[in-house]
């Protein structure tokens, strides 16, 4: 059975905050009366259905970068919100996948090369960080920023007044 790139980001970010609810309830004995939220989130990045995660080491880094190289891609930022108290189980609030479109500008093998000198892509999907150096390397975007750097704060704070 297949998963799209959407729902593979939803559900890491429900498993994230659900293990979290888990292990607070059976290990902590200050989980408060009134509910907690745990929000969890993780983000992919989605080349033509080809789910690209954290690069294991540099060269799949580097081969990731040449995938992307003047190509658009997609940027799936999976978000959770449970709710856990004393007297009731981890509950699943609400799960949604925010998606922005992203063009990386036609790299040369020596940009390639460097940028993965500094590190900065080793624990980024898709090799890259927006936020940081890697953002010389996107020539646009459609959608959200935050939900390519990895949550999509104006859903997040939808979705966390809705809960309260």
């Amino acid at each position: 059975q297949t998963i799209s790139p959407e729902d593979y980001a939803k559900v890491l970010a429900e498993r994230k905050a659900e293990a979290l609810g888990l292990h607070l309830k059976k290990t902590s004995e200050d989980v408060p009366e009134l509910p907690t939220f745990i929000l969890g989130s993780d983000t992919i990045v989605d080349l033509n259905g080809h789910i690209l995660n954290k690069p294991t080491d540099e060269p799949d880094a580097i081969r990731m970068l040449q995938s992307l190289s003047g190509n658009w891609h997609r940027v799936h930022t999976g978000v959770a919100l449970y709710k856990v108290s004393k007297s009731t189980e981890v509950t699943l609030v609400s799960s949604f996948t925010d998606t922005a479109n992203v063009e990386f500008a036609r790299l040369s093998q020596e940009d390639i090369e460097a940028y993965v000198d500094t590190k900065e892509p080793l624990d980024k999907a898709g090799s890259y960080g927006i936020q940081g150096i890697g953002g010389q390397l996107v020539m646009r975007m459609e959608g959200d920023f935050f939900t390519v750097m990895g949550l999509p704060m104006h859903r997040v704070s939808k979705s966390l007044a809705e809960a309260m």
